[in-house]
């Protein structure tokens, strides 16, 4: 167990394409799975490895995140000693950057009595056994371990991530960005393992010299002045990084296999629990190939689909390859195809609404869409 360890969670991360989502919430809350949210991953994943001290930076929009995550119980970080802390839980400006949260909150790694840190982001999507990557770091005797995993470009789920350039001996010798022309690329998963000591000397150095806005930047950016090792994870992973890959990576869920992988029984993932009731399948119902959550009442038609929370769905509604966030009310008649509906939306009786498989339809939350709306909409 990583019981010298401390763990780092920063939800820096860009989410440019993802806007539709992340609007009043930060990447790492978006609900996923149904009753998860993106951060859990990263949190159990640390936890799971025997971590207990735990810091999330977090730069705007964390109203959500802080209802969620709460005092860390779901994930047995509400300690006395170590335990769950969260950095700037106020809306402050959107430029501000991890580097300059921990520097505002040096006295959290100053008091800390762990040597070793994990540093991460949240929008990667695994399962991963943290105890593996950190005995290969010590061994190694490397500044700093990255974390990566090789693919394929059969698709654009990890575009725009960066990419790994490495020597035979897997140290980092580059850093590039996959723009999807290569066959075979090493994706960072944005996973480092260093020293709390050397940590601090990057964050001082970084704002001395004043040219990173991150830590992950400040790493790849100084890879050659670095000993930099890569670490290969051979694991699902999903990117989620735009609307499109969160959408790919949710339907993922659906597959039995990934499945059980992300929610092995050896390191499960921990969430926040809602004592909501089972939820209810009446006669008129037909379900396939779904996830539904507690608390939903299921009258209609639902496939390939991915419910959350307290949803209802009448009777004649379709809900198909979709993704519904909790508390949604979908009416009788009405059709959802490739559709991602946000908390609390209502969709009007008879209403259809159809995206594409790679470019989803986004409704916001607190949208009601009725007839009257869609002739609007046609109308403009």
């Amino acid at each position: 167990m990583l019981t010298n360890y401390l763990g780092i969670v920063s939800l820096t991360e860009n989410d440019s394409k993802l806007k539709s989502l992340t609007a009043t919430r930060p990447l790492g809350s978006i609900p996923i799975f149904g009753r998860y949210r993106v951060i859990d991953f990263a949190l159990s994943n640390l936890v799971n490895a025997g971590v207990t001290n735990v810091g999330i930076l977090v730069p705007t929009k964390s109203r959500s995140l802080i209802d969620h995550v709460g005092t860390g119980k779901p994930w047995d970080l509400n300690r006395k000693v170590d335990g769950l802390y969260i950095f700037n839980y106020s809306h402050e400006p959107p430029s501000i950057s991890d580097i300059k949260l921990l520097k505002s909150n040096m006295e959290f790694l100053l008091r800390s009595k762990k040597e070793m840190v994990i540093f991460t982001l949240s929008h990667m999507i695994c399962n991963i056994d943290f105890e593996e990557v950190a005995k290969y770091h010590e061994e190694s005797n490397a500044d700093i371990t990255v974390v990566y995993k090789k693919v394929s470009n059969e698709d654009d789920l990890f575009i725009d991530a960066p990419t790994l350039i490495l020597d035979q001996d897997s140290k980092v010798i580059g850093v590039g960005k996959n723009i999807g022309r290569r066959t075979l690329v090493n994706i960072s998963l944005d996973m480092f393992l260093l020293s709390k000591e050397f940590l601090i000397e990057c964050i001082l150095s970084c704002l001395e010299n004043g040219n990173c806005g991150s830590f992950r930047d400040f790493v790849y950016k100084n890879v050659q002045n670095m000993n930099v090792n890569a670490y290969e994870f051979k694991g699902y992973v999903g990117c989620i990084n735009s609307i499109s890959s969160y959408f790919k990576v949710s339907m993922d869920m659906l597959n039995v296999d990934i499945q059980q992988e992300l929610f092995s029984k050896e390191r499960p993932i921990y969430t926040k629990s809602n004592d909501s009731p089972p939820t209810r399948y009446f006669s008129t119902c037909d379900v396939e190939n779904s996830f539904i959550s507690n608390g939903c009442l299921i009258k209609g038609k639902v496939k390939n689909s991915i419910i959350s929370r307290g949803v209802v769905i009448e009777k004649d509604a379709v809900v198909e390859n979709s993704i519904i966030f909790s508390k949604c009310i979908i009416k009788s008649g009405a059709v959802l195809k490739n559709v991602i509906l946000d908390k609390n939306v209502v969709i009007d009786s008879n209403v259809t609404l159809i995206g594409h498989n790679k470019n989803p339809l986004v409704i916001e939350k607190h949208s009601e869409v009725d007839l009257s709306v869609l002739k609007e909409v046609k109308r403009v």
